[in-house]
Parts: structure tokens; sequence; C-alpha cells
């Protein structure tokens, strides 16, 4: 009997209600298309699942784990087709649904999800557990009618476990809450210049030595290993065993992952644990707690490259996607200018513009990638002559790139600094985690529009899609991941799956908004800022992110470094402009000022950046913090609060009170005296008491 067949008496119930917006149905991403008609359908844990073929068994276990997680129903899973009063899994070939497409279709005597391949039964899976999960009093199904498919094949979130290591177990939650919103790639970032996170077994110092650092900062060298009389390391990596487990844990939900090993540059851990990489003679020997961009680039000789192919060949063997990723982000040419075999590249050429080295570099490695059947993966940067035609270019200075290579005729990746980078903070509560201090909201996300509109309808076709991007530089806890990610994670999937016609942001907000027990049950953290207004600022005293900073040339929201183990404060500030302007201030009621001060270590890579940082020559051995009026410190000092109370404390000290001069409402701009640039002094709130009438 054909499948139908089977749905006729379903059908006829939905064509015979009239036709209504699904809009009030809590699902994410919007379906192409919903059709609600009167009633629902009542799920207990005495309801059958019923499923014929491997695939629809797997979904409906899925559903069934995912309903146990919030409903705590315990629903069986049982062969067989579609029945009155069950919940049925079809897989049908046949369906014309495409690769993720579904079909669901619910009325008062039964549910059935249709999809031609494994990856729809699963996207079915997660709308009807967000059917479900939306009635969470009476566990019912709403009736309705689904029929979906998304816009782009490419939906994915890359999350960066190099710059800190997020447990195996973290990582499967993770790709549960994705599977939640239907994304279905999770781009993994491992390697970069702070460490190497994947056992190579040819080459296990990668991980011995390259998986683990000292932090930056007085505290973390003070923080010494009993085992080795050193300063303790922090650190971790994947062991093959466990990437093979998370690979088919997110196959089975729909999502391929696909590996970054970062090249040419970026690579200071893997130097460190292999000097014979480095393209200069005297490498780096520790593994680098610095943010920033290193100098440091694998060389171009051939015995990187085989070892380089090497680790690739390990890498292909765990991950079985198409594609790979190799970075080419942020590379500085100048050791490979310096070196023997760079110059003589660079004759044999006859060039004259270092580009044309990583353009040799990346060729090489894509033409190794294409032997054996996948496609090379790269930021930007990669797209130059010669780059291999089934290279994906993943444009994330703007869109530009994006542009450039989907009008040559490559694959693209909208992945767009800054609002598709969710290490930016989404709001300005002091409750929001360390992070880069641009605010991108979650408004602003779902406002991005992923094609380019200047692209021909040829070109467009070159566009696989939309990523967020998880960088975590400053993103050290598991549960700031998830509140950096969550819910502006499922502004991108909407963005990748919904046609324009089916977005509207006060509907997403709501939509989202339910989804809210679903994370809690999966157990990721999520930000809830995003769904609350600011609260109105109270009392005397202004935290940092209360107060503006005088310039955004490198701002941050900037976790101290102490104590090791507890709360840390977080400080807003610029690094190369520390300098913050607290407005409005009546000098008529207002006389003294009260300051809380942290001391971090200045541990970014800015290049010569960094020599023009300046500050006021300090009147003490330990220096002050100065208060001047107006916005930029042109002003005469109205107050000084020396450090000498801080000099010697890792942590946030207040300083003792300081006498306010001056008269009227005010612009105060308050700037540190100091001698050095390292420890780079802070603040962390200030206190205006108002004085009594």
């Amino acid at each position: 009997m054909k499948t139908a067949l089977r749905l006729a008496p379903l059908a006829v119930c939905l064509a015979a209600a009239p036709a209504a917006r699904g809009e009030d149905l809590p699902i994410v991403p919007n379906p192409a298309s919903v059709t609600r008609c009167e009633g629902s359908f009542a799920v207990s844990s005495r309801t059958a699942l019923v499923a014929a073929s491997p695939g629809a068994r797997q979904a409906a276990r899925h559903f069934a784990g995912l309903a146990m997680r919030s409903q705590g129903l315990a629903l069986a899973v049982t062969p067989g087709a579609p029945r009155e009063g069950a919940i049925a899994f079809v897989r049908d070939a046949q369906s014309g649904l495409g690769e993720e497409g579904y079909r669901l279709k619910a009325d008062p005597t039964g549910v059935t999800v249709v999809a031609a391949r494994p990856a729809g039964l699963m996207h079915g899976a997660a709308t009807l557990w967000q059917m479900l999960a939306g009635d969470r009093e009476h566990a019912s199904l709403p009736c309705a009618a689904i029929e979906d498919a998304p816009r782009f094949a490419w939906r994915g979130v890359m999350l960066d476990s190099a710059r800190h290591f997020q447990s195996p177990q973290f990582i499967r939650r993770f790709i549960d809450a994705m599977a939640l919103e239907k994304l279905n790639v999770l781009h993994w970032h491992l390697t970069d210049d702070q460490a190497w996170r994947l056992e190579i077994r040819k080459y296990p110092e990668l991980t011995r030595v390259g998986a683990w650092r000292v932090p930056a900062g007085p505290a973390a060298q003070a923080d010494i290993d009993p085992a080795t009389r050193k300063p303790r390391r922090y650190g971790g990596f994947y062991s093959q065993r466990e990437v093979r487990e998370i690979v088919a844990y997110a196959a089975e939900r729909g999502i391929t992952v696909v590996p970054e090993i970062e090249m040419p540059g970026h690579a200071t851990a893997a130097i460190v644990a292999r000097p014979s990489l480095a393209a200069i003679a005297d490498p780096p020997r520790q593994v680098p707690a610095d943010w920033g961009i290193f100098a440091n680039a694998y060389s171009l000789e051939d015995g990187t490259f085989r070892f380089l192919e090497d680790v690739l060949t390990e890498v292909m063997a765990l991950f079985p996607g198409q594609y790979i990723h190799v970075g080419g982000d942020e590379v500085q040419k100048e050791q490979w200018l310096r070196s023997p075999r760079g110059q003589a590249l660079m004759r044999e050429m006859g060039a004259t513009d270092p580009e044309k080295l990583q353009a040799y570099f990346t060729q090489r490695i894509g033409r190794f990638l294409g032997a054996h059947g996948r496609r090379l993966v790269g930021w930007d940067e990669i797209l130059a002559p010669g780059l291999p035609p089934s290279s994906v270019v993943m444009s994330w200075r703007g869109t530009d790139g994006a542009l450039a290579a989907a009008r040559a005729g490559f694959d693209t990746v909208i992945a767009a600094h800054p609002l598709l980078y969710f290490d930016n903070r989404q709001g300005t509560s002091p409750d929001e985690p360390p992070g880069r201090a641009r605010v991108v909201s979650l408004e602003d996300v779902y406002r991005v529009e992923p094609m380019p509109q200047a692209l021909t309808p040829a070109e467009r076709a070159h566009v696989l899609g939309v990523q967020g991007n998880v960088w975590t530089e400053h993103i050290r806890t598991e549960e700031r991941v998830g509140w950096m990610t969550f819910p502006r994670a499922a502004a991108v999937a909407e963005l990748g799956w919904s046609q324009p016609a089916r977005r509207d942001y006060a509907g997403f907000l709501k939509r989202v908004a339910a989804q809210r027990p679903l994370l809690d049950a999966i157990g990721m953290p999520y930000a809830k800022t995003a769904f609350a207004k600011p609260a109105p600022r109270t009392g005397s005293r202004r935290m940092s992110q209360q107060l503006e900073l005088c310039s955004d040339n490198v701002a941050l929201s900037l976790e101290d470094d102490a104590p090791v183990a507890g709360p840390r404060a977080v400080f807003l500030v610029d690094i190369e402009n520390p300098c913050w302007i607290a407005r409005g201030v009546d000098l008529g009621r207002v006389h003294s000022l009260t300051a809380a001060v942290g001391q971090v270590p200045f541990n970014f890579q800015i290049g010569e950046d960094a020599g023009k940082i300046s500050f006021p020559d300090p009147a003490t051995p330990e220096g002050e913090l100065q208060v001047r009026l107006g916005s930029q410190c042109e002003g005469p000092i109205v107050a000084s609060l020396p450090l000498a109370p801080a000099a010697h404390s890792n942590a946030v000290t207040v300083l003792p009170p300081a006498e306010l001069a001056g008269s009227g409402v005010r612009d105060l701009c308050l700037r540190f005296a100091q001698r050095g640039l390292d420890p780079m002094w802070v603040i962390d709130w200030i206190d205006l008491p108002e004085a009594r009438p």
C-alpha cells in the first residue's frame, strides 16, 4: 500500500478545515507552509510511536527522548505503518521532499511525519517536539498541516574549542540545541595559536604539548601544581574515540561536523609542539596565552606539507563529510619573506607580492584534499587565482568575499563580522558575559539578509548559506558559550531556513521565547537578557558597562585574571585607550567619588599599535586614577585617587573616596596615570553619591 493512501483520512480532515495562519505555533525556524485546523491530538505514555524503516525508527526514538526530557513521557517505538491513535514516522523516497524537507500532519486521530531522507525526519521530530512542548499542561499536539524545507543548504554555527576547551558532554548538548533549531553544520575550530585540541596519533606531541598553556597574569603564575611544582597548565583535547562519537551523535541529528585545522597562520601551538614546522630558526617554545594576531606561520618547506598531509589524512578518517576547513585568515608573511624557502619560491614564481606565497600554500593543500574527494573551505583570504574550483570561501570580512567568490564561480558561506560574530555582547547589562564590547542583539542578527542583493540569479546559486561564529577568546566557561550562542543561533537558523516573506521579528521573538523550556530540558544555557528589557540604572553606582568608553578601537568586556577559582569581575575597556566617561554628573550635589579598580595582564598581540598606547605621567610610584572634566579628559583634574592600596592585589580593590571639585552638570572623564602598559589598570565601578539636601 502506498504512503499517500495511508495518509488519506488525515488529509481529508485537514482539507475540510479552514486555512489559518500558523504563526501562533511555537516553531523555530518558521515553516514554509502551515495550515491550522480545529482540535488537537492528545499525547500520553500510552501513545505509540510507529516507524517501519531504520531511519524512521531513529527519528521516532529521538522524538521519544525529547518528549521524556520536556514532558516526562515514556513513549515506546514499535515497527509498523501509520495507524489511528499513533504518531508515525515515514520515510518515503518518492515524496519529493528533498534532502531536508518534511511533511507533518496532525489531527485528533493521529500524527504522521513524512520525509524522503533521515535529515528531514529529524527536522520533523524537532518541529513535533516544539509543538508538544508548547502545551506543557495537557501534552497535546495542535491540529496542523506543515509542508517545510530549508532555503539554504548550509545553516551553521562555528564553535571555537581552541581558545577554551569544552567537554565532550557539552558538545553533545550544543549539538542537541542546534538540532532543535534545524541547524545542520557544526564548524568545529580545533586548532589555533593558543591550543591544538585534536588527537593526531602520528604526532602525539601536538596534544601532549600543544593542548596546554599557562593562563596570562600573576594569579595563574602563582597557582602552582604540586605534581610539577610549576604553574598549573590549563587545557584539554579530544581523543579520536571522542571525536568519532561526537561526529556520529551529530550525524544522527542531521548535523555535519566540519573540522577546522588552521593553516598557514594561527599555528603557534603546533609550532611549539614541533619546532621544525616553523618558518624561522628560533620559534617560540611555550604555547601562548595572548590574544590577537601572531607573526608565526607554518614554513613553506616540503617537510611541513608532509606533516600537514599526515594530519589531514587522520582528520579525514574522523570526519566523513565532504568539507575540511583549513582557516587561511590573518596570515602574517614576514617570516616567509625572511626565510630561504620563501625567497626561493618568490623567485621561482617571478613574484613580488607575498600574497602569492599564501596562494601557493592553499593550492597545494587544496590539491591534496581534492585528490581524496574532499572540498577545501577557508576564510575569504584564500580567494586568489589558482584556488581549486571546488573550494568554498567563507566570507567573514563583511560580504565582499562572498560577492567576489560567487562572481568567480566559487561556492560561499556568509559568516560576516560583526553581526554574525557571537563573541559580541548582546546588550549593555552588567550581567552579560565577557566578550567584545560591540552590542549585537538578537534583533540585529535577525535583521541580517544572507543573500547579497548585488548577485545575479546564477551567482546566487553559489551562496550555500549562513553561519554564526562563536569565538571564545573571552568566553571561558561552557555556561557562557551557551549564553552567547543562544538564542542568537535561532535567529541564524531562521535566516537560513525560512524564506524572507516568512520572517517577522515580533513573531520570531514570541516563538523563540517559547523555546526556553526546551533549552532548559537540553541543559543548554542561553541569554536571559535577550527576553527582558534592560533594567533602568538605579542608585549612585555605575558599573564599567554603564559608563561610556572614550573610544572603541579594541573595546572589550574583559574578565579579570583572578581569582583562579570562583567568580571574577568583568571590566569594559578599550585596551588601546583605557578611558571612561561618566555623563551628566551634577557636581552641585555630588561631592565625592569612590572607585573599584583591578589590574589585568596586557596579553594582546596588536603589533605596532601597542607602542602607541600612552598614559598620563603618574605623580606617585604606583600611579593614580585621574578624574577630569570633559568627555575626552581635556579639562582640569577634579579628583585623583592613588592606586597604592590596590597595587599588590590581583583582584578588585575599592579605593578610598576622593573629593570632587567643580560645579554644574558636567561629564567626567576617568583615566589612569601609570608608568607601563602591563599590567593594565581598569575600572570595575564608580560610586557618585549625591549629598543629602
